[in-house]
């Protein structure tokens, strides 16, 4: 496992001008959250998924990562190049980038799928033409997950609502034993 600085990563090509406008006909941009690495695929991607995995998890410090596949010719770095840091585990044959000045986690690679690109759906700004059906890693879902429960407000807290405990079935006393 090592993590490294590239200033050119494999298989990615810079653009011919990073004045790109945010979203093209056929394009989705998407940035860092500091703005010093942007980025894009064409439209439409190639599919949508739910990372349950330990891995994703970690990376992204949320309960799964939903990501986005772009065929590696259709997926550009448009800004930063030389911001990008690589973490490599050398033990599964992946690669995850981030932005080496705020974090950001910017794309997912497999040795296994050379000619693949995996992007989180959060930092894409606009459609990506696919939306997410697939579950990954779902063995790993964690017990404290959010699975679509009923969700109510919570009073006295505007914009935030919650979970409501289930409420315990008190035994009944019916005169019998």
């Amino acid at each position: 496992m090592t993590a490294r600085r590239e200033s050119t990563l494999p298989g990615t090509r810079l653009a011919a001008s990073p004045k790109r406008p945010v979203e093209e006909p056929g394009r989705v941009a998407g940035e860092c959250l500091c703005g010093a690495v942007h980025l894009e695929i064409e439209f439409p991607a190639r599919w949508a998924w739910h990372d349950h995995s330990a891995a994703s998890r970690r990376a992204h410090g949320a309960a799964y990562a939903t990501y986005v596949g772009s065929w590696r010719k259709r997926f550009r770095v448009t800004k930063g190049i030389r911001k990008i840091i690589r973490y490599e585990d050398n033990a599964t044959g992946t690669s995850r980038s981030f932005c080496g000045r705020c974090g950001t986690p910017l794309f997912y690679e497999r040795t296994r799928s050379p000619h693949m690109v995996n992007v989180p759906r959060a930092i894409l700004q606009g459609r990506t033409g696919r939306h997410p059906l697939y579950h990954v890693g779902i063995a790993e879902l964690q017990d404290w997950t959010y699975t679509g429960g009923k969700l109510g407000p919570l009073k006295g807290f505007p914009g935030v609502v919650w979970e409501r405990p289930r409420r315990r079935q008190r035994p009944r006393d019916d005169g019998m034993f």
